[in-house]
Parts: structure tokens; C-alpha cells; sequence
């Protein structure tokens, strides 16, 4: 096969290139302990599965909010179901103090990770066309603004716009669709074995898993990726990699 047979990345956003393969139920409740809320974890990961369905049934998040907008509304959800719930005894006003406090040091973490997926991802546009595939809220356009990634992608496949999430590997295929190139020309990155791996390899995509802190251990083992890095700055020497192997 050609040296240069793949053309194409289509790439995960959340977990994959703002928090370097952690699950964000991590990094949330890192700024949880951070601001010294005094509940469990299993705690706080029930309300964090409340406020992502919240997100999921309602408007509540709106194409022009940045992350730190998103990160403030999802914050005040959990902590309000955490004192709804008495899980959390705090007045209204220490509640909403913690939970900007805690959405500011999410937010420096994802624009920490962002800024160094950025350097990598200017050196691969020089040689690949960028995609984004991802799971959002219908804003992922204002976050990458807001990010300094406005621009860097092809195109953005966002499944509150497309209304398709993954799994379905139909949210993969208008990745392709979207690159007009065939399966074979493309690899997908992603942190999610079960999201992002399996579904692009359904379609016939060769795989980069960035493998790092999962929801739980499930996710710990696989060999259905092609390759395996542990940080976004082993992503051009994988695809190297990947090159060599065919």
C-alpha cells in the first residue's frame, strides 16, 4: 500500500483532546475535591448522571455558550440535586460560590489539555484533512472558538445538530461522507472503545484508541484498535506507525 494511502482523521472531541483520555466524571470531581465539597464520590456521580440526562432532555445549554458556560450550568445541576437530595447540606449562596469555583478549575484543565492538542493537531493538518465527530450539546462550534480550534477542522459532525449519537456508527459514516473519502483512507481517534472504536471499525476504518482514565475499568483492556497511545502527543508517530504496517 502507497505510503501516503491515508488521508484522513476523523477525530473525538470530549475525553480525546481536552482532557488527554480522562473521562470527564474525573476531572469533575478532581474540582469537587479541589473546592472541598463534602460528599462521596458515588454521590456526586449520581448527580453527575442527573445532569447529563438533564443536558440531554432539555435546551438548557445554547449554541453560543463556551465551555465555561456549559461547565457552569452542568456544576449548578449537580450541586443543586446534591442539596435537593441532602447529600450536601450548603446554603444557596456557598452553593453557587463552589460551583463557579469548581467550573473555573474544570475549565483551566480542559484549556490546559486543548492548548497542547492544538500544537498537534496544526502539525497534522499539514498533512491530513481533520475531521471532528463528536457527542455534544449543540455548541461544540462556540467552545472551539473559544478554544483557539476555530478553523481547524474540515468539518464538524456535532450529534445534537446531526441527531445521531454514537454508538450508531451512522454518526461515523458522515464523518466520511463529510471527508469524501473511502473507509480505507481513514483513521478515527477516540477515547472510547465502545463509542468511538468499535463503531469507526464497523464501517472499515483503521483506529487510534487514546487510552486513559474510562468511566470504569471496562474499558482498560481491547484489542480492537489498531493502535494504542496514552497521550495526544503520540498521535503523529502512530500514524506513522500505522503507515509502516501497510
Amino acid at each position: 500500500m502507497k505510503k501516503n494511502h491515508y488521508t484522513t482523521l476523523l477525530l473525538d472531541y470530549g475525553g480525546t483532546l481536552d482532557t488527554n483520555a480522562r473521562h470527564w466524571v474525573h476531572v469533575l470531581w478532581d474540582g469537587y475535591q479541589h473546592c472541598n465539597v463534602p460528599v462521596s464520590e458515588s454521590q456526586f456521580r449520581e448527580a453527575y448522571v442527573f445532569g447529563e440526562r438533564s443536558l440531554a432532555k432539555s435546551p438548557i445549554i445554547v449554541p453560543t455558550d463556551n465551555f465555561l458556560d456549559l461547565l457552569r450550568k452542568k456544576v449548578d445541576i449537580e450541586t443543586s440535586y446534591l442539596q435537593q437530595h441532602s447529600y450536601w447540606s450548603v446554603t444557596d449562596e456557598e452553593r453557587s460560590v463552589k460551583s463557579d469555583a469548581i467550573a473555573q478549575f474544570c475549565y483551566a484543565y480542559a484549556r490546559r489539555h486543548v492548548d497542547q492538542s492544538r500544537q498537534v493537531l496544526q502539525l497534522l493538518k499539514e498533512q491530513y484533512k481533520l475531521l471532528l465527530v463528536t457527542n455534544f450539546y449543540g455548541n461544540i462550534q462556540a467552545v472551539l472558538a473559544d478554544f483557539g480550534l476555530e478553523g481547524m477542522f474540515q468539518s464538524v459532525i456535532e450529534s445534537a445538530v446531526v441527531g445521531v449519537r454514537k454508538p450508531d456508527p451512522a454518526i461515523w459514516a458522515m464523518g466520511m461522507d463529510a471527508a469524501g473519502e473511502d473507509a480505507g483512507a481513514i483513521i478515527a481517534v477516540g477515547d472510547s472503545v465502545s463509542k468511538d472504536i468499535l463503531p469507526a471499525k464497523e464501517l472499515g476504518f483503521h483506529t487510534v484508541w487514546m487510552q486513559g482514565q474510562g468511566w470504569d475499568d471496562k474499558e482498560q483492556e481491547s484489542d480492537a484498535p489498531d493502535m494504542i497511545i496514552h497521550d495526544i502527543k503520540e498521535l503523529p508517530e502512530a500514524i506513522l506507525q500505522l503507515q509502516a504496517l501497510d
